[in-house]
């Protein structure tokens, strides 16, 4: 049974108190306890393999801790992404998306095979018939069997994904990003009370992770979400738990009120620890002097009262956090990447037209598009890795590139991560290589693991210590951050930051892009638009561009609605006027024209705050507060239109009324003159 109907607010829904998760002798991690209550929106946040996606298994049941308590509030509903993704044997993929809802598309076709029998058997149909009929009628209503095809169709289209296409699209056609997409979206669309997402921007482009945040932020079940992408964190979330030590610590507010928070508590415990260990020496001191003396008691209990004390533990180090540093082998040349007139295709389509621009020395570029837009196949056209269709592409002189590739198959599968650096650098020592491939978190005898065994974000650092020992002054980073946790992530980006080479940039992480983009390259169709500015600067513009087309569209709007009401006028005005029969009718008028006046003054006021240059100065209460007053502009001006429309609906009553009383008179006229 679901959650009861009615105003939950803040009502507990999740509880762990005290949970730990051992496997054999190895701790995973203990004594973490918080609770979740009705629309919070967790972000849970820490490095990789320290537990996150364990605690999602103990929220839904699949997995049961060592130790602690977990309570849910009885009937709850718990969505977890199944990450083999095999849809149930869907076969398009809208099935796939709709699958949650699979039960009420059975039904549908049941009640549809109902209603065609009751139509044929007419008056003839027996009543325990007519009663299943009713029954699995009211129950199709209560599982949102009327409102759930709407919702597939508008969260697919959200996830880029063409929502007809998408009803004869085979899954057997899906790519493994299109497949994590489709994965998503039935996530979301299914009913739950509590949504738990595991990294879910990891195949998603700009756009789509932007639509997935304002989702998230409307719905109203509770969320909690696991993503390494910390803008997206602070849109979306409004507590942090963060893993850490072996345990987990919880805050409120977003991403960046949980770094600050987290500085703080950290600077307070060093505090505390300091001045405990100062009194503690100084009570030994005592000790020591006076245990043989006169004031031998005096001693003895201090140590037993020391010995009594909870030492307090110093804050985690980052020792296992990820050391990189970019070096450059020589300058290179000051042109770095020189293309003219590019043309890119793959078969029948273009993917880039005419495309023209110089990559510089010390440029940070984001490339930035869709998914399935090009970028790649781009990357691949500028390094020389396959022929361009027409144009002309050059790499500057001296110029040395080093490529990461998304899908990390630079990598080699039958070496050990020992081996893979030992043929890079043949006179290190064994201490040297062990030494760096320590500075990315390979410690001990994992240097000797299989590169087949490596998770995604395992992986993801070997190729980046690969990386840094080619000391390339071209750098080409095609997502290095799907697989890695957000503290390898500020290591990288620090990296980058004091790197004096040139980086070409391919990330949906836009907390990452807007600390180092300095140029932006942007898909728009098969157009490559080459922005000067940071990628800071080009957001800005492209949200000043929506503003104006919301502008135009509000004129036109506007125009319509003038239209409207000079036609209703007109209407009207030819009508003849019938005092007795009118009067309720000119009432609805009067009524529906104050109603339209109020409409537009608050779309004016509304469209007023939204125009102002004040409230687009980058920060993120105001770049929230512009988000919102968007939304609610939107709702009002929805709502004049319909108030427009009543009152020209209005008019014409007030009009036909009229016309009647003209009939009438008219009829009477001729019945007299009979």
């Amino acid at each position: 049974m679901p959650l009861p109907e009615g105003d939950l607010s803040g009502v507990t829904l999740l509880s762990l108190s005290d949970v730990a998760v051992e496997f054999g002798a190895t701790s995973l991690f203990s004594e973490v306890t918080f609770t979740v209550a009705k629309g919070d929106r967790w972000g849970v946040v820490g490095r990789n393999g320290c537990g996150k996606t364990s605690l999602f298994k103990i929220i839904t049941g699949a997995m049961t801790p060592v130790r602690g308590a977990v309570a849910r509030h009885p009937g709850l509903r718990v969505s977890l992404l199944d990450q083999h993704r095999d849809f149930g044997g869907a076969v398009t993929v809208w099935d796939a998306a709709a699958l949650p809802y699979a039960g009420v598309l059975a039904l549908e076709v049941s009640l549809a095979e109902q209603a065609a029998e009751l139509a044929r058997l007419g008056e003839r149909a027996p009543a325990d018939l007519l009663e299943r009929y009713g029954h699995d009628l009211e129950r199709f209503a209560h599982e949102d069997g009327y409102t759930f095809h709407a919702r597939v169709d508008a969260v697919l289209q959200g996830l880029a994904f063409d929502a007809e296409e998408s009803k004869t699209r085979r899954v057997a056609t899906l790519s493994g990003g299109e497949r994590g997409r489709v994965g998503l979206a039935a996530q979301l669309v299914a009913p739950a009370d509590v949504l738990l997402l595991d990294e879910p921007t990891n195949h998603l482009d700009l756009e789509t992770t932007t639509w997935l945040q304002e989702y998230l932020r409307e719905l109203d079940e509770t969320v909690l979400v696991i993503s390494h992408d910390r803008a997206f964190l602070d849109e979306v979330a409004d507590h942090v738990l963060h893993f850490e030590g072996g345990s987990a610590a919880t805050y409120r507010g977003g991403y960046s009120s949980f770094v600050q928070q987290r500085a703080e508590r950290r600077l307070a415990l060093e505090r505390q620890v300091d001045q405990q260990r100062k009194m503690i020496a100084k009570e030994e001191d005592y000790i020591r002097r006076n245990l043989a003396g006169q004031n031998t008691a005096q001693a003895k209990g201090r140590r037993k009262k020391l010995d009594r004390l909870p030492r307090l533990t110093p804050p985690p180090g980052s020792t296992d956090t990820m050391v990189l540093r970019l070096e450059i082998s020589e300058r290179g040349g000051d042109r770095v990447i020189a293309a003219e007139g590019l043309n890119i295709s793959i078969g029948d389509r273009t993917l880039v037209r005419d495309f023209s621009a110089t990559a510089n020395r010390t440029d940070v570029i984001a490339l930035v598009g869709p998914n399935g837009a090009g970028k790649t196949t781009l990357i691949k056209t500028l390094l020389g890795e396959r022929e361009a269709q027409g144009g002309e592409v050059k790499l500057g002189g001296s110029v040395k590139p080093a490529y990461f590739r998304q899908d990390l198959d630079q990598l080699p599968l039958d070496k050990s991560l020992y081996d893979v650096i030992a043929d890079l650098r043949p006179l290190w020592t064994r201490g040297g290589i062990q030494n760096h491939l320590g500075c990315f978190g390979f410690s001990g005898e994992e240097v000797f693991r299989s590169t087949r065994t490596l998770s995604g974000g395992e992986r993801a650092r070997l190729a980046l210590a690969v990386i840094v020992l080619q000391r390339a002054n071209l750098l080409v980073l095609d997502e290095p951050t799907n697989h890695l946790d957000v503290e390898s992530i500020e290591a990288l980006e620090d990296a980058i930051d004091e790197y004096e080479g040139t980086v070409l940039l391919v990330s949906h992480d836009r907390a990452l892009l807007r600390e180092l983009a300095s140029r932006v390259w942007a898909f728009e169709g098969d157009r490559l638009v080459d922005f000067g500015g940071s990628f800071v600067d080009w957001e800005r513009q492209r949200r000043d561009a929506a503003l104006a087309q919301r502008a135009t569209e509000a004129l036109a709007a506007d125009a319509r609605r003038g239209q409207e009401k000079a036609r209703a006028r007109n209407n009207a005005s030819t009508q003849q006027n019938d005092q007795a029969s009118r009067k309720a009718a000119k009432k609805g008028v009067e009524d529906a024209e104050r109603a339209v006046q109020e409409w537009e003054r608050k779309v004016g006021k509304l469209r007023s705050e939204v125009d102002d240059p004040d409230l687009y100065d980058g920060s993120a209460a105001n770049a929230k507060r512009a988000g919102l007053l968007d939304k609610e502009l939107a709702g009002a001006q929805q709502k004049l239109e319909a108030a427009v429309a009543r009152w020209a609906e209005a008019e014409q009553a007030l009009a036909n009324t009229g016309a009647r009383a003209t009939a009438s008179s008219s009829g009477e006229r001729t019945r007299s003159g009979r």
